[in-house]
């Protein structure tokens, strides 16, 4: 009888990288060592050092981006690379390449759309000039706005299907792009799966970069603009509580005056209460009508998202195909 023929799926490895000279022939290396069948892209965002070349004579095949920011390099990514499984990971060096085939595997084997590689003890290392304090604040207001899909929303190392990178509607530019992944998949309740992996450190001579304020004020900005795109009803909800408690507290002490004389001496006052209340109304129904809306883009998305192949069926097609039929052999050439 004639085997079973095996298909395996088109593995890229993602490297956004700026000024990473030190560590990219490295991180190349490993990973041809860990996925030696992956094609490993270096997309280069204006480094001002010898990245692009020392990625390229380690193997990598190596793409400028203009645009600066991770968010568009990410963008370009997903737009170029044609592949079934993308793995994505930063050459700085501290995410391990050998943990790639773990992540793969279970994206497989969990038939998940994206696996994270959560960082083991980020929240809890000091050293790291306030960046753990920053990943426990905004991992705690995350699981608040958007869910308990994720424990660590800013991880670099992360594996994905084809269909969630082809239905991924990138629109931030800096570091603020793994957020953005992760309220894409909470906002469509797409499967996902995370692994606590060990994270590195920098070698001597490199350094981060990230800024503590900047990035995070960065990050707080587009999970208002998230929050306003995915859930309007509660975004304006609170401006029309806001308004709304505003304004009682400045009528009811008018209101109690006029029963009591039958004047409104507080004119400004009123006005103003009145006014409150009036955009208290109004950020009601923006946020209602706002609603409406989100929920058929999400409706879209998703169905944008299933009309993508999975990989696994289109394999399975292709093999039976090449199968011949019960009872018969195949021809000789």
């Amino acid at each position: 009888m004639p085997q079973d023929v095996r298909y395996e799926p088109v593995i890229a490895v993602l490297l956004p990288c700026y000024n990473e000279e030190l560590t990219i022939a490295e991180v190349v290396r490993r990973f041809r060592e860990a996925l030696p069948a992956a094609a490993i892209y270096v997309y280069d965002n204006n480094s001002r050092d010898l990245t692009a070349l020392r990625a390229r004579a380690a193997g990598a095949i190596v793409v400028r981006e203009p645009r600066q920011g991770k968010g568009n390099v990410v963008r370009r990514m997903f737009a170029d690379i044609e592949a079934d499984i993308y793995l994505m990971a930063d050459g700085d060096g501290t995410y391990a390449p050998e943990d790639a085939p773990q992540l793969i595997n279970t994206l497989l084997t969990e038939r998940s759309d994206m696996v994270v590689g959560t960082r083991r003890g980020v929240t809890d290392d000091a050293g790291r000039n306030g960046h753990a304090f920053g990943n426990r604040i905004f991992n705690n207001l995350y699981k608040r706005l958007f869910g308990s899909d994720f424990t660590d929303i800013f991880s670099g190392y992360r594996v994905f299907t084809r269909r969630f990178v082809k239905s991924f509607p990138a629109v931030s530019g800096g570091f603020e792009i793994e957020t953005e992944m992760s309220v894409h998949a909470s906002q469509l309740k797409l499967p996902v799966s995370e692994i606590a992996l060990d994270y590195g450190r920098r070698p001597q001579g490199s350094s981060s970069k990230l800024s503590t304020w900047g990035d995070g004020a960065r990050i707080l900005w587009m999970f208002g603009m998230l929050m306003k795109e995915t859930q309007p009803l509660r975004f304006f909800g609170a401006f029309a509580v806001f308004f709304l408690v505003s304004s009682l507290f400045l009528m009811a002490p008018v209101l109690v005056e006029f029963a009591e004389t039958g004047l409104v001496p507080r004119m400004p006052t009123w006005v103003l209460s009145v006014g409150l209340l009036l955009l208290s109304m109004l950020a009601a129904v923006t946020g209602l009508i706002l609603d409406s809306v989100s929920r058929g883009r999400a409706e879209q998305k998703r169905i944008f998202y299933l009309s993508m192949p999975s990989g696994r069926v289109e394999r399975s097609r292709e093999a039976a195909a090449q199968r011949p039929a019960a009872g018969k052999t195949p021809r000789a050439a």
